[in-house]
Order: structure tokens, then sequence, then C-alpha cells
């Protein structure tokens, strides 16, 4: 992969700068999180969005907000417990 001045970008680099890029030692759990905020984010940071479920929640846009960010802290529920096998 390279970046518009033509020089490749190493797996770490890449890492470092999109966190949600994960690897292979990333748990299910971690991958969906990431891609459950992301979504979240995604819906909030766009107006249109926003004012569609407001809208078909019959709910203020202001509380249909503060509702995403707040299931962006734990969109999956609770992670599971790991246990040493």
């Amino acid at each position: 992969m390279s970046n518009p001045g033509g020089a490749s970008i190493s797996t770490d680099q890449l890492k470092a700068r999109y966190i949600g890029t994960g690897d292979a030692d990333m748990t299910k759990y971690e991958w969906l999180t990431n891609i459950h905020r992301d979504t979240f984010a995604s819906h909030v940071g766009h107006y249109d969005a926003l004012s569609y479920f407001a809208v078909a929640q019959n709910d203020s846009i202001g509380r249909v907000r503060l509702e995403m960010l707040e299931q962006m802290i734990q969109p999956c529920g609770p992670p599971p417990s790991k246990s040493d096998a």
C-alpha cells in the first residue's frame, strides 16, 4: 500500500494511523466493538442520518445523539471473561 506521495506504508504505520485496523491477535469482541463504535460515530457525525433516526424513533435529535454517544462506551456489552486454558 502506498500514500499519495508514492512511498509505501508499513503495516505498523498503518495501524498507528488507523486505530481500528486490527491484527491477527485481535479478538472477535474487540473487532465488533471497533465496528460498532465506527458506525455510531458515523451516524452522529452525519446530521441527515441522525435526523432520520430521530424521526423514526419519535425522539429529538439531541436525545438520539446522546443515546448513540452513550452506546459507544460499551457497544457490545461488557467484555467477555478471559479464561486461562
